[in-house]
């Protein structure tokens, strides 16, 4: 499996790959599930390249480690996942 920041980069960086839309999962500890995000509403974080920046409903942003990213969707299509064992994922 490819890891998670080399497909992020590839999204990024690679025009024609990145023409679809992308939705990423990540694990949130609050929450106790995973939760979605369109891949537009992330900000990269230049100064921790490990983290992305996401707000919230409220409007405050959080940094994501990209470890707590537990899927990715093209086009409504799931093309990466990673579950740790024991993680209950809705």
């Amino acid at each position: 499996m490819i890891p998670v920041h080399e497909l992020l980069a590839r999204i990024r960086w690679d025009e024609n790959f990145g023409k679809s839309r992308f939705v990423i999962g990540y694990w949130d500890r609050v929450e106790g599930k995973v939760l979605r995000a369109d891949l537009r509403e992330i900000v990269w974080d230049a100064e921790n390249p490990a983290f992305f920046d996401l707000m919230d409903e409220e409007g405050v942003m959080h940094s994501i480690p990209f470890h707590r990213v537990r899927e990715v969707w093209r086009g409504g299509e799931l093309i990466w996942q990673r579950h740790p064992p024991g993680e209950t994922v809705s």
